[in-house]
């Protein structure tokens, strides 16, 4: 009996503690068009995305194969739209004071008829808000 308490307590003090268990990661789910103009909008996207490490799980859903015909479905996507960014099922999120939609090129880049209202700034915001990295 004294070796089974003394087990139970050695198993004890290794253990990790419950309360450092990791929170779950964001959930961040990215539809895209896998053309040219759009390549260097997605590699930033990547480098933003990278700083995050397992605070970030991401999913990549090329707009044009059957994974993103099936995700497009899903969120109701109709329209032709180059990128869409969904953070834990939003596209709209507040960064600050402002509502920012994570659709089209980021502002300043891209063709101008594709061009969201939003900054490679407002995404690692927004990112940072998320994983709760102010």
């Amino acid at each position: 009996m004294k070796n089974i308490v003394f087990g139970l307590l050695v198993l004890l003090l290794l253990s990790p503690p419950v309360s450092a268990a990791s929170a779950p990661a964001t959930k961040v789910e990215i539809l895209y068009m896998n053309h040219g103009p759009l390549q260097a909008t997605l590699e930033q996207i990547k480098g933003v995305l990278a700083q995050y490490g397992d605070k970030v799980s991401v999913s990549w859903y090329d707009f044009e194969s059957p994974a993103g015909e099936k995700f497009k479905a899903q969120k109701g996507i109709t329209q032709h739209v180059p990128l869409m960014i969904w953070i834990n099922g939003q596209t709209d999120v507040k960064v600050g004071q402002k509502e920012v939609k994570f659709a089209g090129f980021p502002t300043g880049s891209g063709p101008a008829f594709f061009q969201g209202k939003w900054t490679m700034g407002e995404l690692k915001a927004a990112l940072a808000q998320a994983t709760g990295n102010k």
